[in-house]
């Protein structure tokens, strides 16, 4: 599948790391370092503008190395990119460390996966077919 995209930023294009990567890592492309505080969000651009066909997504995930080194991670996860939507694609980053952590233009702030997405059609119905489950949830299987 190829997708077509504008980048403005003077980043690489976002690029899968290993033959056997389902993500792309993308940067932030920022004039400034940004820092901000335990709890706080922001919000990062990176210069990426897509047009993702009809069917697909494209969804925003957390890296695992900012998450375990510097206590960053994504909100919104996984943040969808609809196909319809041609705007720059932006980064909502929460620091759940207790220190102040920085991000600078250049770093990678984040993964982007591809999937293919179906829409569906609501049938209405007065009964739902029964399972083995049924309406057990939260925590219904035990602890073990």
């Amino acid at each position: 599948m190829k997708v077509r995209i504008i980048n403005k930023s003077h980043h690489p294009l976002p690029a899968y790391a290993t033959p056997g990567a389902s993500g792309m890592d993308i940067r932030a492309f920022l004039t400034e370092k940004i820092s901000f505080a335990p709890s706080e969000r922001i919000l990062v651009p990176t210069g990426l503008f897509l047009a993702i066909p009809e069917g697909y997504e494209a969804q925003i995930r957390p890296r695992s190395g900012l998450a375990i080194k510097q206590g960053i991670t994504c909100l919104n996860t996984p943040g969808t990119i609809d196909a319809d939507y041609r705007g720059e694609i932006k980064v909502i980053l929460i620091n759940l460390s207790n220190e102040i952590q920085s991000i600078e233009d250049g770093d990678r702030i984040a993964q982007m996966v591809f999937q293919k997405v179906d829409q569906i059609q609501w049938e209405e119905s007065d009964h739902l077919d029964s399972t083995q489950r049924d309406a057990g949830g939260f925590g219904h299987t035990g602890k073990n």
